[in-house]
C-alpha cells in the first residue's frame, strides 16, 4: 500500500514512460529491459540530484550501488515499488481572517474608480491618460490605500465579530492644464464605488502640498523627443564622424539617450544631463562621452532649450559653438578605440562568450529540489496568504515598491504588522556630467511597476509556487502572473547540531527555510527582494542586485572613480542603500528600544593566582534603553560590538527577561557614504544611518515617496521630520532598517553584476522572546544514541520523519509569456511588441528618440 498522497506505478513499462528517453551508451547489461530502466533512473537522478539518490532507504543501498555501477535495477525486491510523488501544488491555507485588508485593487475596481473620478460631476476636466499631453489633466495612477492599523488589527484579531476595515483608493492626478501646473494625491472611498464614495486631498502624509509639476512622474518614453529632435539632427554630421552614429528620430538611429537625476532641487525647474550611448544590446555599457544639459521646465516643449554641450571635457553653450570647433579643427577629439566598432558588441550581451571552454560535466543538468512528500507550505491564492511551519502572513503589492508583507505571525502571535521596502538610492561618482550628477531614487520609477515575471527554474526553483500582482497607471493595468514566487529550501546546513556521547547530546535539526521573492528591473538594474523565514522564529531580509552597470566612458581622467571593464567603458563607483519599514509588535504593540553593547574591563579578584598576575581583561555587557526619538538615528557600533532590539518591558519570559526581537546586521551593513551633496540633500536622510526607530504614526506611513528624487532641497517626505523629540518608551514603534553595498565595480561585473557579491541583508531574530530555542520543536530532526556494544552502529530516532522516495513529476516545458495588459476600460489589450515593452520599462534610462 502506498503512503497517503502517493500513487503506485503499475509496472516497469509505466515507469519508463514517465522518464525522458535515454541516450547514454550501454554498459555491460543484465538484460535489455533492465538496462533501459537503469539508465532512465540514472538520467532522472541527474536531474533530481543527490537529494533523490540519498533519499533511498538503507535497505535499498544495494540497489543504489547497482544503479551507480550500471549493473542493477533500482526497483529491486518485488515489494519495493517506486510511486509517483504527491502533487506539487500547495495545500490550502487557513488565514486568520477571510479578507486581506492589504490586498491590491482588482482591474474591475480600478476601472470603476477611474470612471467615477473622470465623471464630469467631479469637475476635474480630465483627459484619458493614453491621449493626454503634458498640459492636460489626467489620472497618473490608481492603487489601494492601506487601512489604519487600529482598524486592521481590530478586524484581524476578531474576524468573526468585526467587519473588515473600509477600503480606500489612492489616486494621483497630474494637473497639467492649470495655470500653475501641479501634482495632487487624492483619497477615494469607501470602495466599491457607491453613493457613499467621496474624494478628498491626501496631504497629511506629506511635508509639502501640492507637489511641484517639475517633479512629476515620467509618463511617456518619448517625452524628451521634442528637445532632442531640435538638437541631435543638427549635430548628425559631427556625431557620424566622431562616433559613427546619429539621431534623426528614425527606427535605425544608432544612438540612444539616457538622463541623469535629480531633475530639480526644489521644484522650480526641470533640467537634466543627457548622455548618449550606442544603440546596441546593453547600451549602458557603450557610452560615447557626449552630453547635453537640457531645460524642459513646464509643459510647453517650445520653451525647452539646450543649455550646454560637453564633449571630451570641452564645454560649448550652443550647437553653433560646437560645430564651429568641429569644422575649424579646434575640437580636441577622442582617439578611436576598438570598442567603437558597432559589430564588436556581443561582450555586453548574455550570449556565451566565444570561443569558450566547456566545463567538466556541465552538459548535465544540475541538482534540483524535490519535495518528495509534497509541499510543506500553504497558500491561499485569492487572499494572497502564505503559511509555513508556524509562520503566517498576508501579502500586499503596490506600484512604488512592490511586494510587502503584513500581519506576520509566528506560533499564533503577531511579530510584525508591516514589513515593506521603502526606497532604494544609487549615488554615483565620476569625471563626466552623467556620473557625477546622478543620484537615483528608484521609487520614482516604481519597483512594483518594474516587477517582472520570473524565469522558472532560474529565478526560482522548478517547484516554486507563483502568485500574480497587478499595478495600474495612466494607460491601464498590468498583471504579472509570476510576480511573486514562494518555495521551501534546504539550506544544506543544520540550524543546530552537536556531536556528543551522553544520552540526548548527539543530534541535528535540518535548516529549512521558506523564501518569498520578487524581482524588479528598473532600467539597467535588477533587484531581488528575498524574505527568508526560519524555524526558530528568525527572518532574514535580503536584497541582491544584478543587471547592467551604469557605465561611464573610460579614460585616464576617470581613474579613482571606477574601474575599466573594456577599452572604452568603466564601471562607475557608487553606493546602493535600500530602506525597509519594520513595524514590530513584540509581545504586543507597546515596545521600547534597547541598545546592548560590550566593552572590555580590567578586574581583580581575591582568587586570582600568582601564576597569571592580579588582573584579567575581559568583556562585559551593558544595556541601555533609548527613550527619545532624537537619539534613535543609529549606526552599528565599531566592530559590531553591540546591537539594537525592540523589547516589551512589561512582557517577560519565564526567566524574567523582557521579550524582544533583535535587528541583527547581515551581509554588508552599510549606510550612505556621501552626506551633504546638494543632489541628495534632504530627500533620502534615512540613508545616513544603519537604522532609525520612530514612534509609529498614520501620518508617517513611508520614509520616502515617488517625487522625492527630484526635490532634494524641499522633499515631499522629509524623513528627519519624523524625529521631533517624542518619547519612545513602551509605545508603538517602527524600525527603519537599511541594507546596501559600496559598489566598487570590477571586470567581473561585465556583462552583469553577480548576486552572490552584490547582496546585503539584516535579520529579525528572537531575543529572549521564547524560553528556549523553538527550532527544537521540529520533527525534522535526529537524535543519536551511542551503542552499548563497542563497534555496533549508533541507534537513532528520526521522530518518524524518514526520507521519502518517489518519481517526481516531469518538469513542465519552458515557457515565458510576458504580461497581461488591460486598457482603461478593463478589457484585455492586444499583445505588444518587445520594443514597446522596452520603452515603458526603461523610460529615460534608455530613450529612443522618435518623430
Amino acid at each position: 500500500m502506498a503512503p497517503a498522497g502517493y500513487e503506485p506505478l503499475k509496472n516497469e513499462q509505466e515507469l519508463e514512460g514517465l522518464l525522458e528517453p535515454n541516450t547514454t551508451p550501454p554498459r555491460t547489461p543484465r538484460s535489455s529491459r533492465s538496462r533501459r530502466l537503469v539508465f532512465s533512473i540514472v538520467a532522472l537522478l541527474g536531474v533530481v540530484g543527490v537529494t533523490a539518490f540519498y533519499a533511498l532507504p538503507a535497505r535499498n543501498a544495494r540497489y543504489a550501488a547497482e544503479v551507480s555501477s550500471g549493473t542493477g535495477s533500482i526497483l529491486g525486491d518485488s515489494d519495493e515499488h517506486l510511486t509517483r510523488c504527491p502533487s506539487n501544488l500547495p495545500p490550502p491555507a487557513t488565514p486568520p481572517a477571510k479578507t486581506n485588508p492589504f490586498a491590491s485593487l482588482t482591474v474591475p475596481e480600478t476601472v470603476a474608480i477611474h470612471e467615477w473620478v473622470s465623471s464630469p460631476a467631479r469637475g476635474l476636466n480630465l483627459t484619458e491618460g493614453t491621449k493626454a499631453q503634458l498640459n492636460d489633466n489626467f489620472i497618473y495612477r490608481i492603487e489601494a490605500y492601506r487601512p489604519a492599523k487600529k482598524d486592521a488589527v481590530r478586524y484581524l484579531d476578531n474576524p468573526d465579530t468585526t467587519n473588515p476595515p473600509e477600503r480606500y483608493a489612492h489616486v494621483v492626478i497630474h494637473h497639467g492644464a492649470k495655470a500653475e501646473p501641479y501634482v495632487q494625491d487624492y483619497l477615494i472611498g469607501p470602495i466599491p464605488v457607491s453613493s457613499k464614495t467621496s474624494m478628498r486631498k491626501l496631504s497629511e502624509i506629506y511635508h509639502r502640498d501640492p507637489i511641484p509639476y517639475n517633479s512629476r512622474g515620467f509618463s511617456h518614453a518619448t517625452e524628451l523627443s521634442p528637445i532632442l529632435l531640435k538638437v541631435m539632427p543638427a549635430l548628425a554630421e559631427a556625431t557620424e564622424e566622431l562616433f559613427g552614429g546619429s539621431v534623426r528620430g528614425l527606427p535605425n538611429d544608432t544612438l540612444v539617450a539616457g538622463t541623469s537625476a535629480p531633475f530639480s532641487f526644489d521644484g522650480s525647474f526641470r533640467r537634466s544631463w543627457v548622455s548618449w550611448r550606442r544603440n546596441v544590446p546593453g547600451p549602458w555599457l557603450h557610452p560615447v562621452n557626449f552630453f547635453q544639459y537640457i531645460d524642459f521646465t513646464g509643459t510647453d516643449p517650445e520653451h525647452w532649450k539646450l543649455l550646454k554641450i560637453v564633449y571630451n571635457h570641452q564645454v560649448f553653450d550652443t550647437i553653433e559653438e560646437f560645430l564651429t570647433a568641429f569644422h575649424n579643427g579646434t575640437l580636441k577629439r577622442l582617439p578611436d578605440r576598438p570598442d567603437q566598432d558597432p559589430a564588436a558588441g556581443d561582450w555586453s550581451t548574455r550570449k556565451r562568450p566565444q570561443p569558450f571552454a566547456p566545463r567538466d560535466l556541465d552538459h548535465l543538468p544540475g541538482p534540483r529540489s524535490i519535495s518528495f512528500a509534497g509541499l510543506r507550505f500553504r497558500v491561499d491564492r485569492a487572499l494572497q496568504y502564505v503559511s509555513w511551519m508556524g509562520w503566517g502572513m498576508y501579502l500586499g503589492f503596490d506600484r512604488d515598491m512592490g511586494l510587502s508583507l503584513w500581519d506576520l505571525r509566528f506560533k499564533g502571535d503577531r511579530i510584525i504588522y508591516e514589513l515593506a521596502p521603502q526606497e532604494a538610492i544609487a549615488q554615483y561618482a565620476g569625471n563626466d556630467p552623467m556620473q557625477t550628477t546622478t543620484a537615483w531614487l528608484d521609487r520614482y520609477f516604481g519597483m512594483g511597476a518594474g516587477v517582472r515575471d520570473m524565469v522558472p527554474g532560474y529565478d526560482c526553483p522548478h517547484e516554486a509556487v507563483y502568485l500574480p500582482a497587478t499595478t495600474t497607471n495612466f494607460e491601464g493595468s498590468i498583471t504579472r502572473e509570476r510576480a511573486i514566487c514562494i518555495f521551501e529550501q534546504d539550506t544544506g546546513r543544520p540550524i543546530t547540531r552537536h556531536t556528543g556521547y551522553s544520552e540526548g547530546e548527539f543530534g541535528a535539526t535540518r535548516g529549512y527555510q521558506l523564501v518569498v521573492r520578487s524581482i524588479s528591473t528598473v532600467g539597467n538594474y535588477d533587484y531581488l527582494f528575498d524574505y527568508m523565514f526560519m524555524i526558530d522564529g528568525t527572518i532574514e531580509v535580503r536584497l541582491s542586485a544584478s543587471g547592467y552597470l551604469q557605465g561611464g566612458y573610460w579614460e585616464p581622467a576617470q581613474e579613482g572613480y571606477g574601474t575599466a571593464i573594456r577599452e572604452t567603458t568603466m564601471g562607475s563607483l557608487h553606493d546602493h542603500v535600500i530602506n525597509y519599514k519594520v513595524d514590530l509588535d513584540v509581545a504586543g504593540e507597546d515596545n521600547s528600544l534597547l541598545f546592548t553593547s560590550t566593552a572590555t574591563e580590567t578586574i581583580t579578584q581575591p582568587w586570582f593566582e600568582d601564576d597569571w598576575g592580579s588582573e584579567v581583561i575581559q568583556q562585559k555587557i551593558s544595556k541601555k534603553f533609548i527613550e527619545n526619538e532624537n537619539d534613535a538615528l543609529l549606526k552599528f557600533p565599531p566592530n559590531l560590538q553591540g546591537g539594537y532590539s525592540l523589547v516589551n518591558r512589561e512582557a517577560l519570559n519565564r526567566w524574567g527577561i523582557p521579550r524582544g526581537y533583535a535587528i541583527h546586521p547581515g551581509y554588508s551593513p552599510i549606510h550612505n557614504t556621501v552626506v551633504g551633496s546638494k543632489r541628495l540633500l534632504n530627500n533620502a536622510n534615512w540613508a545616513r544611518y544603519n537604522l532609525a526607530v520612530s514612534k509609529r504614526k498614520e501620518t508617517e506611513p513611508t520614509s520616502s515617496c515617488q517625487w522625492n528624487m527630484h526635490l532634494p532641497g524641499h522633499p515631499v517626505v522629509d524623513f528627519h521630520k519624523f524625529f521631533d523629540g517624542e518619547n519612545i518608551t513602551q509605545t508603538d514603534l517602527v524600525a527603519w532598517v537599511n541594507v546596501g553595498m559600496h559598489h566598487l565595480p570590477q571586470a567581473e561585473d561585465s556583462p552583469n553584476t553577480r548576486t552572490n557579491l552584490a547582496a546585503s541583508s539584516f535579520f529579525l531574530t528572537p531575543l529572549n522572546y521564547f524560553d528556549y530555542d523553538v527550532s527544537m520543536d521540529s520533527t525534522n530532526s535526529i537524535l543519536l544514541t551511542a551503542p552499548t556494544k563497542p563497534g555496533d552502529a549508533w541507534s537513532y530516532d528520526d521522530y518518524g520523519v524518514a526520507p521519502a522516495h518517489c518519481i517526481p513529476p516531469a518538469v513542465a516545458p519552458f515557457e515565458y509569456l510576458g504580461v497581461k495588459t488591460f486598457g482603461l476600460d478593463g478589457k484585455l489589450a492586444p499583445p505588444t511588441t518587445a520594443e514597446e515593452m522596452r520603452k515603458s520599462a526603461e523610460l529615460f534610462h534608455r530613450i529612443k528618440v522618435e518623430l
